[in-house]
């Protein structure tokens, strides 16, 4: 099974697309994904406060920013070697 974290925020519209399209990957495939709010972390909003929303690979550590589609989320969980 597939792990991956969602950088998010709330209040973020982008983010609620991506919601919407990892709801979608998981009824297409396993996958476990555990959603980050980067307000609860200084480090993690100087990180990701302009480029979230964000999915990250939890195996490899690999990102993909928005903005992505479902087919390009799929991708992004099925090869080990793709960089987005």
């Amino acid at each position: 099974m597939s792990s991956l974290t969602f950088y998010t925020t709330a209040g973020c519209h982008l983010c609620e697309n991506a919601a919407s399209l990892l709801s979608q990957l998981k009824t297409n495939r396993a996958v476990n994904i555990v959603e980050v709010d980067i307000a609860i972390d200084e480090d993690l909003v100087e990180r990701y406060g302009t480029r979230i929303p964000v999915v990250r690979r939890n195996d490899n550590l690999r990102e993909l920013g928005w903005p992505f589609t479902l087919e390009q989320l799929e991708s992004f969980v099925q090869h080990e070697d793709i960089f987005l």
